[in-house]
C-alpha cells in the first residue's frame, strides 16, 4: 500500500537533451501563444536572481506549506538539467529554500528551482546567475518533517506541472511544455519568432499594414473613423 504523502516516486519519462537544449533559445511569449495561453504560465511567481534563462526538466515536489524535506530530498535525486518545481500551497510564511540549498543545486547542476511558496537569503539570490524564481520571501526557516512527495503533478502559480514537463523561465516569466507537445511547441515558437521578424522589418522600412485593427472594430460594431481630429 502506498504511504501516502511520503511517496517518492521515479521520473518514468524524460525529454531528450537536445530538445531541453534547443528551448533556450525560446522566449516564454511565443510558447504562451501557441498554448493559447491558457495552459502554461505562471502567475505571481518572479525570478530572484541577477539574470540568465531557466530551461530543465521538471522534477516534481509537492510538499505541506512551509516544510522543505521532500525538497532536501529533490536536491538529492535530481540530475544535472532538472528543474526543482514545488508546489508549497503558495504559502509565505516559512522559507522553502536558501542559500545553503542553492549552493548544493547550483554544485550539482541542477537548472533551477521554481517555488509556489517563499525563500530567504535573497541578496544571496540577487547576486547570482543561479535562476529562481519564486512567489515571495521571509526570514522564517522552514520545518523538515513531511510530509510531502516526489515525481507527482503539482499546481504551481495556477499551471499544472508534471514531471518530464519542460520548464523555460525568462524575464517575462515562467512557461511550462508538455514533454509530449515538446517539438510541436518548439516548431511553433520558431515559426513564431520568424513571422515576427518579418514585422520587425515592415515596421522599419514603414510598410507595416495595420489594416487588421479597423477591420477588427468594424466587426465588433465600432466607427474606427469615429476618433482622432
Amino acid at each position: 500500500m502506498d504511504n501516502i504523502g511520503f511517496r517518492i516516486l521515479p521520473m518514468s519519462n524524460r525529454p531528450d537533451k537536445e530538445i531541453i537544449k534547443q528551448f533556450k533559445s525560446v522566449v516564454t511569449p511565443h510558447i504562451s501563444d501557441n498554448l493559447n495561453r491558457i495552459h502554461a504560465i505562471s502567475a505571481g511567481l518572479r525570478p530572484y536572481h541577477r539574470e540568465g534563462k531557466l530551461v530543465g526538466t521538471a522534477l516534481t515536489v509537492k510538499t505541506r506549506p512551509g516544510d522543505n524535506l521532500m525538497v532536501h530530498k529533490a536536491i538529492d535525486l535530481a540530475e544535472p538539467g532538472d528543474v526543482i518545481v514545488v508546489d508549497a500551497g503558495g504559502d509565505l510564511t516559512n522559507a522553502i529554500i536558501g542559500e545553503i540549498m542553492m549552493r548544493i543545486a547550483e554544485k550539482k547542476g541542477i537548472s533551477g528551482f521554481v517555488i509556489d511558496g517563499s525563500i530567504r537569503d535573497v541578496a544571496a539570490f540577487a547576486a547570482n546567475t543561479f535562476p529562481v524564481y519564486a512567489r515571495g520571501v521571509t526570514h522564517r526557516g522552514p520545518y523538515k518533517d513531511g510530509p510531502g512527495e516526489i515525481n507527482v503533478p503539482v499546481s504551481v502559480g495556477g499551471m499544472l506541472v508534471h514531471p518530464g514537463d519542460i520548464i523555460v523561465g525568462d524575464e517575462d516569466g515562467l512557461a511550462v511544455v508538455p514533454r509530449e507537445l515538446s517539438h510541436q511547441i518548439l516548431q511553433l515558437a520558431r515559426e513564431h519568432a520568424a513571422k515576427e521578424e518579418v514585422i520587425f522589418r515592415t515596421i522599419k522600412d514603414g510598410t507595416v499594414d495595420r489594416s487588421w485593427v479597423d477591420q477588427t472594430l468594424r466587426q465588433k460594431g465600432c466607427d474606427p473613423g469615429s476618433g482622432g481630429n
